[in-house]
């Protein structure tokens, strides 16, 4: 027998591998051959409260592969040794609930087969529904591996944007400018960092229902990847902010933002403001006055006020729940940093104030020019003053009492609740520390807001910058649209991040009807011993200067306001077309001194507002307390308090509580009566 070679041992070992190459090929192909019509198991999620498909959705098998649902919430399956069999996908998504089994598996089974489709229900937990990605790779991936329909131009890669921050829009022209801050790249992991930006249309005029979605049109550079908005010569970051629009000199319409230009995330080189340039579509500077510029640091949104009959924007600084800012809707007030005004209590500085500025304690509006001449100390440290009175901002949760401190958000006048509302996030949350989403209302666009409630939660997750659209508002604002930014920065880890949607921005919807959105609104004790509901007891008075109110006998009431007549926000309450079961009218009569009561005072009388009845047993909730009745002893008149351990010589207290109203939050609320809605953005 011949020895065995070098060579014919080492040709068996190539022939060997190779052969199992075309067998293994052959197989390969002929699945691919077998699935080649359509080789997708279509899984689609859908809300069981409306059937449309739901975003966001994760489906996990056994062995821990994960899809995600897009925008149509369609998952397309294609896992070669899964198709054709039985396959048990793990359901999971925020602020969504699927059932689980007798096992505790929150799952369902399905048969995987090539060409078929599953639905699976799930179960809102939100009240806001979530609707579709704004941004990013893969919007509708997978309905367009699975041949579905898509509303978008550009369904999987629109700009060669990856991901993108926080986002700011403002109607310039006719159309809906849209604006974000940093923006990832394909081709390497450093993109755009001097703002992106792109325009829309609006439904009206040939646009995307919102409900279906946003058709974005991006500013792109010779590479087709979303290009810089605001390129300035020196480096660093650049963030805009506060956008709007204002007449120049001439006559035309402008496009005004402040800017901040960083060297780093912690790092200020520069603040001022920036102008658009129809000609090169970029923003240019237009005012660079160095480090400090206007009273806030951050400006926020920017929205539409009307002052006495004088347009106005207002600004969400330092915070949504408490826009400090504002300047008129005009050329030279907006590039002067002087003439913007802020609502502030600060006193002159003692050298410089006369007697009369002393004893001033109420928060007014002043020119900032004035208050850095009054202070008569650095810019810096008057900004830091500003900044430091503002502080500390707080609303309530409605369901538990707890303080809910709001992070960033928006403002806007809405006119189906005639009100204003903002949408917030929570910062320092739970379960997600920059992720749950929340709804209040106020008589006035600085307050006074007092309860919120919760409208969209996540698991360890962000969801930061929440940025209501009032231009998409339906039905008279009966349906509105916010978006944010999803990211696992701040409430999650990197290594949980979810593939396509994070750090882009996500749309949803929200009805106003919902009856889990009745919030209690002020019932403001006026002049005349009078009690007014909401917006009647802000129009009950004749504005004046701003100030507080005399409120001697229940001071941690008080409300900063330009009205004197409105002396304290005594109690909050439901008003009458929003009461639901369980609730119990309450009405005025009256005379020499007004008097509330449950009792029906004349067969057609309507109640001033509805309230939770009497109980002799305590609420869960701190914030829901009982209303009593308090009689002067000699002059009969009767005020009422929600406070039953007020020591009020010569007043005498009602045995029993009138019913249950929820108590005036801790600290000064502010109002604005003179300020009303403008139409605008």
């Amino acid at each position: 027998m011949k020895p065995k070679t070098a060579t014919a041992t080492a040709r068996r070992r190539v022939i060997v591998p190779a052969l199992i190459l075309v067998l293994a090929g052959g197989a390969l192909q002929a699945a691919a051959d077998a699935n080649a019509s359509c080789p997708y198991f279509a899984i689609q999620v859908v809300d069981r409260q409306t059937g449309r498909g739901v975003p966001l959705v994760e489906l996990k098998t056994t062995n821990n592969i994960r899809h995600y649902t897009d925008s149509n919430g369609i998952v397309a399956f294609c896992e070669p040794g899964l198709m054709d069999r039985e396959v048990f996908f793990f359901v999971h998504s925020h602020g969504y609930t699927f059932p689980k089994d007798g096992f505790g598996s929150q799952g369902t089974r399905l048969k995987t087969t090539p060409g078929a489709t599953a639905t699976i229900q799930v179960d809102r937990v939100n009240i806001a529904e979530r609707l579709y990605r704004v941004t990013g790779q893969g919007i509708y991936r997978d309905s367009v591996l699975t041949g579905r329909a898509v509303p978008l131009k550009n369904p999987v890669l629109n700009g060669q944007v990856m991901g993108q921050d926080s986002v700011f829009t403002c109607l310039y022209r006719g159309r809906i400018f849209w604006m974000w801050g940093d923006t990832g790249r394909p081709s390497y992991p450093l993109g755009n960092f001097a703002m992106s930006g792109a325009v829309s249309d609006l439904s009206e005029r040939g646009g995307l229902d919102p409900a279906v979605g946003v058709d974005l049109s991006y500013f792109v550079d010779e590479s087709g990847f979303s290009r810089k908005m605001a390129p300035f010569k020196e480096p660093g970051l650049v963030w805009l902010d506060g956008l709007l629009t204002v007449p120049d000199p001439q006559g035309n319409e402008r496009m005004v933002a402040k800017f901040a230009r960083l060297s780093g995330l912690d790092k200020v080189l520069e603040r001022g403001l920036m102008v658009y340039n129809d000609d090169t579509d970029t923003f240019e500077p237009l005012v660079r006055p160095g480090l400090e510029f206007l009273p806030y640091r951050n400006t926020g949104h920017a929205f539409p006020v009307s002052v006495q009959r004088q347009p106005y924007y207002y600004f969400t600084s330092p915070s949504p729940m408490a826009a400090r800012l504002r300047v008129r809707a005009r050329w030279d007030d907006v590039i002067d940093a002087n003439r913007y005004e802020v609502l502030t209590a600060l006193p002159p500085a003692p050298s410089r104030a006369t007697s009369d500025e002393r004893r001033i304690s109420a928060a007014r509006w002043v020119k900032f020019g004035e208050v850095l001449a009054r202070r008569g100390s650095s810019k810096a440290d008057v900004i830091e003053a500003l900044e430091a009175e503002a502080r500390d901002v707080r609303v309530y949760d409605i369901e538990s009492g707890k303080a809910v401190t709001p992070h960033n958000g928006t403002v806007y006048y809405n006119a189906h609740r005639k009100r204003w509302i903002g949408i917030f996030v929570q910062h320092f949350g739970g379960p997600s520390v920059l992720g749950e989403v929340w709804y209040a209302e106020a008589d006035t666009p600085v307050g006074p807001w007092a309860y919120a409630r919760r409208i969209v939660t996540h698991d360890k997750y962000s969801f930061y910058n929440p940025k209501h659209h009032p231009l998409f508002d339906q039905d008279s604002g009966r349906t509105i649209y916010f978006e944010g930014t999803y990211s696992f920065t701040f409430s999650g880890s990197e290594e949980a991040a979810t593939p396509r949607y994070d750090y882009n921005q996500i749309m949803h919807r929200l009805n106003l009807d919902d009856p889990r959105l009745t919030l209690p609104v002020p019932v403001y004790h006026v002049q005349g011993n009078t009690y007014r509901l909401g917006r009647d007891g802000v129009a009950a008075s004749t504005p004046k200067e701003l100030g507080m109110a005399p409120t001697a006998h229940h001071p941690q009431a008080a409300i900063e306001t330009a009205t004197p007549g409105v002396a304290w926000v005594a109690f909050l309450a439901v008003e009458p077309d929003r009461a639901s079961s369980g609730l119990i009218p309450i009405y005025a009569t009256s005379g020499s001194s007004v008097r509330l009561t449950a009792e029906r005072p004349v067969e057609l009388a309507a109640p001033l507002f509805f309230a939770m009845p009497p109980t002799e047993t305590a609420d869960a909730n701190p914030c829901v307390v009982d209303l009593y009745e308090w009689r002067n002893t000699e002059s009969e008149q009767v005020l009422y308090d929600t406070d039953p351990q007020l020591n009020r010589q010569g007043w005498k207290r009602a045995d029993k509580p009138l019913c249950r109203v929820w108590k005036t939050p801790p600290g000064p609320l502010l109002i604005d009566p003179q300020a009303g809605p403008r139409d605008g953005n």
